[in-house]
């Protein structure tokens, strides 16, 4: 009975410690809201936010997204001609990579890259006090330093899993059209008569926005919150990764909930 009630006690702690973390995020979130209106107004801080974020990454989103599209289509290719179907290749890699994989790789992709260097970079700037500092000199580091950021990784990500569904659609046409032999006009013809820009592309992009925005939060928050000790910001980075890796997840069963409800 004492095991029960000590292994009950520690999953209400552990509960209780998630739920604070989730409201000192929002509440995080919130702040950076109110003091983006000041940094916006120098809006060069958050183009080069963007390069940071979401140029450097086009590499990994690029190449990944071609290799998972050829993967898409080697696999629908065989699965689809067991019915006969194989000209639906298209298809399939369309609405799988613009529903799904297109924002949620490329999600987990962006936090694993930019929002890991995002907590880094937060992170060593008040661990030398060059935070400390900011605020000495009246200048308010959410708005200079954490604003940009978080705007630079919210408009970096919808146009990099963009890009990734691009790819991964050449890719897949490679694979289905060029090695395999489906015929060109059935792939590109089906394919734009199955995808509806609406139900589809707008849902994709509202996906990877929601992503954007709790990623850039958690990697701000915890590079801001990190102590100011090399293990501290190591640990801070490590929780970036895990914890945007998991919201993302969890957002995407969510929001395709609601997707699919709305679609019927």
């Amino acid at each position: 009975m004492t095991n029960i009630v000590s292994g009950i006690r520690i999953v209400g702690d552990r509960t209780l410690k998630i739920v604070e973390r989730i409201g000192a995020i929002a509440s995080f979130l919130f702040s950076i809201l109110i003091h983006s209106a000041a940094s916006f107004k120098r809006f060069s801080l958050t183009i080069r936010e963007v390069y940071f974020a979401g140029v450097q990454s086009l590499i990994i989103i690029l190449v990944s997204g071609l290799f998972v599209g050829m993967v898409l289509g080697l696999q629908g290719h065989e699965t689809l001609q067991r019915y006969g179907s194989e000209d639906s290749v298209g298809v399939l890699v369309a609405l799988s990579l613009v529903r799904e994989l297109g924002p949620v790789v490329s999600a987990l992709l962006f936090a694993s890259r930019a929002g890991s260097a995002i907590t880094a970079e937060i992170g060593l700037m008040k661990a030398t006090e060059q935070l400390s500092a900011m605020e000495m000199m009246a200048v308010n580091p959410i708005s200079r330093v954490v604003a940009p950021r978080f705007w630079g990784g919210v408009i970096s990500l919808p146009l990099l899993a963009l890009l990734f569904s691009a790819m991964g659609i050449i890719g897949g046409y490679l694979i289905a059209v060029v090695l395999i032999g489906v015929d060109s006009g059935s792939f590109w013809s089906q394919m734009q008569s199955a995808v509806d820009f609406e139900h589809d592309i707008v849902n994709g992009i509202i996906k990877s926005l929601v992503f954007g925005v709790a990623i850039s939060a958690i990697a701000t928050f915890e590079g801001y919150e990190a102590p100011p000790t090399a293990e501290g910001v190591s640990g801070a980075t490590t929780r970036t990764v895990v914890s945007s890796s998991l919201a993302v997840l969890a957002l995407d069963l969510v929001l395709t909930a609601f997707m699919l409800k709305g679609w019927n």
